[in-house]
C-alpha cells in the first residue's frame, strides 16, 4: 500500500460542492446556478460537465442532447455556439411548487470559457462527457493558467486528462473505483492505490451500499480523499461526515451549508444569514 500525495485543490475539508451548481435551487450548469452556489451559498467548488458544439466551443452541459434541458432537441454536438444560445436553458427547470420561475428570463447554456473567466477564484470540477472534449479542455485550463483550480474529471479510461499530460488534479475513473472498491476489503485493506487525487463515489450504486466507513478509512490510509454524490438528504449528509467524507456533491447546497455550519462551526453564507435576519 503506497500512500499518495495530496494536491492542494483538495483543501479545506469538509467540501461543499455544488452538483451542476446546485440543481434543484436553478437551472442546472447555468450561470445562473453557479451565481447562486457561490455568492448565495457559499459553495467551494463548482461542479459542472461539458460537450463540444459542432464549431468546437466547450459548453457546460450534462446530456449529449439538449432535449431535457432547453426548448431545443437534438445532439449539443449539431449544433454551433450561436445555435445552442438562443435555446432557453431555463425553460424545463421547476421548483419544489411545480413553477417554472426562469422560464423565458434568458437562462443559456453558457460556454465553460465563461464560468472559468467569471468565477477565477472558485475551485471547478468538470467531467467531459464526450472523451474528445478532454484534449481541448485541458488546452483552454493550461492557457488561462487554471491549472491548480480546475479538477478534471472522467468515468472512462479512454477520457483520463491525466494520461493525456494534465498535470492538474483528477479523480477516479470507474474501473479504479470498481477494483478499489473491490479489494480494499482484503486484510490490511488490500495492496491497491489508484493513481488518481480524489475517490469521487456514489453511496449508493444500482442497489448496493459504496459508500462505508470502511472505505473511507481505507482511502484515507493512501491520502485519498472521497466526495460522495449525488446527496440531498440532511440526514444521509450528517452520516457521511461523520463518516469522514471529504467532501459532499449535492444539488441543495443550502441544505448542505447550514448542516456544516451546525456540525463543523463553518460561517453561515449569506443566503442564510439574509433568512435568519428576517425572522
Amino acid at each position: 500500500m503506497k500512500a499518495r500525495p495530496g494536491h492542494p485543490y483538495l483543501a479545506g475539508a469538509p467540501l461543499l460542492f455544488a452538483h451542476r451548481g446546485g440543481a434543484l435551487l436553478a437551472p442546472e450548469n447555468t450561470l445562473e446556478a453557479f451565481i447562486g452556489a457561490v455568492e448565495t451559498w457559499g459553495a467551494d467548488v463548482l461542479e459542472m460537465d461539458v460537450h463540444l458544439t459542432r464549431d468546437g466551443e466547450l459548453v457546460v452541459i450534462h446530456d449529449p442532447t439538449v432535449d431535457r434541458t432547453t426548448d431545443g432537441s437534438g445532439p449539443v454536438r449539431s449544433f454551433t455556439l450561436a445555435e445552442l444560445q438562443a435555446l432557453d436553458a431555463g425553460f424545463r427547470y421547476q421548483n419544489s411548487s411545480g413553477e417554472t420561475p426562469f422560464r423565458g428570463r434568458g437562462v443559456r447554456i453558457p460556454r465553460f470559457r465563461t464560468i472559468l473567466e467569471r468565477f477565477p477564484h472558485t475551485r471547478l470540477n468538470v467531467d467531459a462527457k464526450d472523451p474528445r472534449a478532454t484534449a481541448p479542455l485541458i488546452r483552454l485550463v493550461e492557457s488561462l493558467g487554471a491549472r491548480d483550480r480546475v479538477l478534471l474529471a472522467s468515468a472512462e479510461e479512454d477520457g483520463r486528462a491525466d494520461r493525456l499530460g494534465y498535470r492538474g488534479p483528477v479523480s477516479a475513473t470507474r474501473r479504479q473505483i470498481r477494483l478499489f472498491y473491490l479489494l480494499h476489503r482484503l486484510p490490511l485493506g488490500g495492496p491497491y492505490t489508484p493513481a488518481t487525487d480524489a475517490l469521487q463515489i456514489p453511496y449508493r450504486w444500482e442497489g448496493r451500499q459504496v459508500t462505508t466507513p470502511r472505505l473511507i478509512r481505507e482511502a484515507h490510509r493512501r491520502n485519498l480523499p472521497v466526495h460522495v454524490w449525488t446527496v440531498n438528504a440532511p440526514d444521509l449528509m450528517s452520516r457521511l461526515l461523520g463518516w469522514g467524507a471529504d467532501a459532499i456533491q449535492t444539488d441543495r447546497p443550502d441544505i448542505l451549508a447550514r448542516i456544516l455550519h451546525e456540525e463543523s462551526g463553518r460561517p453561515l453564507p449569506p443566503g442564510h444569514r439574509e433568512r435568519d435576519s428576517g425572522r
